[in-house]
């Protein structure tokens, strides 16, 4: 069963937006698949020269409406001239923040370069904010973080934070994707007040940099129900990340359910693949998080 919405201190615009993104959209049952499209900002066209159709919104739209999924997130500029043919069947998350990966990652911050009045006037059901957490600018992260939270509180705005570990002093204490880095993003952005967090996989092994509770190895399950707990009211969705083996993505989709998390947010995995071929792994993945018990017999 996935997580329910109740108990967790929304408000009713803010239930109304994820009861139709969650109910409304996608497999219609509570499970959520969305579809992140800003990696051309993030990255720049390189991401999609595998896939070259993938550089067009309009085709990435209809791939996430024909493979299910609940929304799809994009830049602001996307939102404005290519979500209107969409609108109504399937939800719209629009990114708020966002930067290009050319300037050093030593202390990064994400500029705002939207508002939650815009997301609210294009018809979205979430907006989403990357949160740097470590990074040597995390004052200003926060505070702009904080002016986001308030708007949406203010408008009934689902927020969805991208929680990122990021900056030297990270690097240093065992990696972004240590379980240490990870696990404290989670609880960083409940604390900071997110909806939703989306978080991407441990993968880092432990090491001496990071504090003694995460020195020793830890299963799958157990990153991911510490994961959760860390989370606590917070909805929970693993990111996809690099383009991986499906195997490899169907696995951590059932660590994502058995763990109680709302489900998956995956781009890159979908958008490097052939059409047919990311299809298809949608509907395994609707399968696991719609039917776990069948689908982790699978």
């Amino acid at each position: 069963m996935p997580p329910t919405l109740t108990g967790r201190g929304l408000g009713p615009g803010k239930l109304t937006r994820l009861h139709r993104m969650l109910y409304c959209h996608g497999a219609g049952d509570g499970t959520a698949l969305l579809l992140p499209y800003d990696h051309g900002l993030e990255h720049g066209p390189r991401d999609f020269a595998a896939q070259p159709e993938s550089g067009d919104p309009g085709f990435v739209f209809e791939l996430a409406l024909a493979g299910g999924f609940n929304a799809v997130v994009v830049q602001i500029g996307h939102a404005r001239k290519c979500y209107e043919p969409f609108a109504g069947r399937i939800s719209l998350v629009v990114k708020l923040n966002g930067k290009t990966e050319i300037p050093s990652d030593d202390a990064p911050l994400s500029p705002l370069n939207a508002s939650v009045a815009e997301a609210v006037s294009l018809g979205a059901d979430a907006v989403g904010y990357t949160l740097y957490v470590g990074s040597a600018r995390q004052t200003d992260d926060f505070n702009a973080l904080r002016t986001v939270r308030e708007d949406c509180e203010r408008f009934g705005m689902p927020l969805i934070v991208w929680a990122y570990p990021r900056g030297s002093a990270i690097e240093r204490a065992g990696g972004r994707n240590s379980f240490y880095a990870i696990d404290y993003a989670a609880r960083a952005a409940a604390e900071l007040g997110a909806d939703i967090v989306k978080l991407n996989w441990p993968t880092d092994p432990p090491s001496d940099a990071v504090p003694p509770e995460y020195r020793h190895e830890f299963s799958d399950a157990d990153q991911l129900a510490a994961l959760t707990r860390s989370a606590g009211r917070t909805l929970l969705l693993l990111s996809g990340g690099e383009r991986a083996d499906a195997d490899v993505l169907l696995n951590r989709a059932q660590a994502v359910v058995n763990a109680g998390g709302l489900g998956l947010i995956f781009g890159r995995n979908f958008l490097k693949r052939e059409p047919s071929e990311a299809l298809a792994l949608a509907g395994k993945l609707h399968h696991i998080l719609s039917d776990p018990i069948i689908g982790h017999a699978g």
